[in-house]
């Protein structure tokens, strides 16, 4: 879509509003890293614990799996809709339970405490949804009628359909979740019913299966990856939507670890690793004027967080088996790679053309007109009255920022120019998403207490 009259003088009004002095800002990672993980408390559904901190929040959604006789309340919303959509929600979790496991020591014991209770939160709903033998339930709420309404989620009342892959309605969803073999073999069966109509699905069962080794440390997990490794087409990505780079830099590191320093899942990581390093021969990715990462992707943000963490803890593995990445002839160094990775997190903290931070409640300026139904109405707290599904367009369109702050929230952020509209309208730019955040919060962890 091209831009109306209307976002063009938006646009230059936010080019103004929010030019600043070429100065660099020196980020508080220690500040960034508890505000990234408060986001989440912002996103949960179902009965709020009384140690929920972001308190303009209240419980939501407390039927959900009602019209299937299971309860399937609590889990996070996806993003600034009402939606629990389960495969970025599995996505996200992962992701925080890897920054848990690899960063922990980064970290201090408040704050991963509680990354630990935003894993929970996720897991205990992912039980509920795996509950039922060969039967998965993937989305609770119709998007449709969801994203018709600009509602609080304390004040739903669209559709609370619950979705479900079985052995008779085959799909792809949620296979990385339970780490059970139970599980793990109905996804396996699912994907077979399921490759005449999905392509692209098989990346998701090895990045299942590397995690279920490493859980259990069991053989045939790991040999399923080695079986079955060759059968993925060369892919350099890594988001809810595509576990490629994953894969490839866990599987590297766990024969790193070992001592093995020359194996198929090293080449793939370092190929992955060259297809961004700005100086690689083989650059597989654009950098705005001021240095982000930008695919063409609905919101952007998500490649730049989930990317520099693949570099961040690739570039551990690298430093510990004391290697370096060779991009023809260019060579990266797991310093250099780290660099890049910190010029990313700096850049949506505030180094960046606009000097405005990127995080919602972060620095002296940051997005105040989020594409976020809760944050954008007024609270239960202020106004108890429902709101039905029509009557929060008038604050859809307001002028005014937002009166809830969802602190901690990264939104999509710039457009390739480097320049941002602060408008709920600009959904790619404005709306924040659980695993735009997942990502960041390792990254902040290692930034603000480096250890090798």
């Amino acid at each position: 879509m091209g831009l109306s009259s209307f976002s063009l003088v938006l646009l230059v009004l936010g080019v103004v509003i929010f030019k600043g002095t070429s100065q660099q800002v020196r980020p508080n990672y220690a500040d960034a890293l508890s505000k990234s993980i408060l986001f989440f408390e912002g996103q949960r559904s179902g009965v709020l614990p009384s140690s929920q901190r972001m308190t303009w929040r209240k419980d939501s959604a407390l039927y959900d799996g009602h019209d299937v006789g299971v309860d399937l309340t609590g889990g996070y919303y996806d993003a600034g809709d009402n939606v629990k959509f389960n495969f970025p929600m599995a996505f996200t979790t992962t992701v925080l339970a890897w920054s848990a496991v690899e960063f922990a020591s980064s970290m201090d014991p408040v704050e991963l405490g509680h990354t630990i209770e935003a894993v929970r939160w996720a897991t205990d709903y992912f039980l509920k949804a795996t509950s039922i033998q060969n039967k998965v339930f993937v989305q609770v709420g119709d998007p449709y009628s969801d994203h018709a309404c600009w509602q609080r989620p304390e004040d739903m009342d669209t559709k609370r359909t619950a979705y479900a892959v079985t052995s008779t309605n085959p799909g792809s969803e949620t296979n990385t979740v339970d780490p059970t073999v139970r599980v793990f073999r109905f996804a396996l069966f699912i994907v077979i019913l399921a490759v005449i109509r999905y392509d692209c699905i098989q990346d998701e069962l090895l990045w299942a299966a590397a995690w279920l080794f490493k859980a259990s440390n069991q053989q045939k997990y790991w040999d399923y990856v080695a079986n079955n490794f060759n059968s993925l087409t060369e892919v350099r990505e890594f988001g809810w939507d595509d576990k490629h780079g994953g894969i490839y830099v866990f599987m590297a590191n766990e024969l790193l670890s070992k001592g093995n320093n020359d194996n198929v899942y090293l080449q793939h990581a370092d190929r992955f690793v060259c297809s961004i390093v700005p100086e690689s021969p083989t650059k597989g990715v654009t950098y705005s004027p001021g240095g982000l990462i930008v695919k063409p992707v609905g919101s952007n943000m998500q490649n730049p967080t989930a990317i520099s963490f693949l570099l961040l803890v690739y570039s551990r593995y690298l430093s510990r088996a004391n290697k370096v990445v060779q991009c023809g002839d260019k060579i990266a160094n797991p310093q250099r790679l780290q660099e890049i990775a910190k010029g990313q997190v700096d850049y949506i903290l505030g180094n960046n053309p606009m000097k405005m931070s990127y995080m919602v409640g972060y620095g002296s300026r940051f997005p105040e007109k989020i594409h976020h139904r809760g944050s954008s109405l007024p609270s239960v707290v202020v106004h108890p009255t429902h709101y039905r599904c029509q009557d929060g367009h008038l604050f859809f369109l307001s002028k005014y920022p937002n009166p809830n702050e969802l602190t901690g929230a990264v939104v999509g952020g710039p457009l390739p120019n480097d320049t941002y509209i602060d408008s709920r309208e600009d959904f790619r730019q404005s709306e924040p998403t659980t695993y735009i955040n997942a990502p960041l919060v390792g990254l902040l962890a290692y930034f603000s207490n480096p250890q090798i």
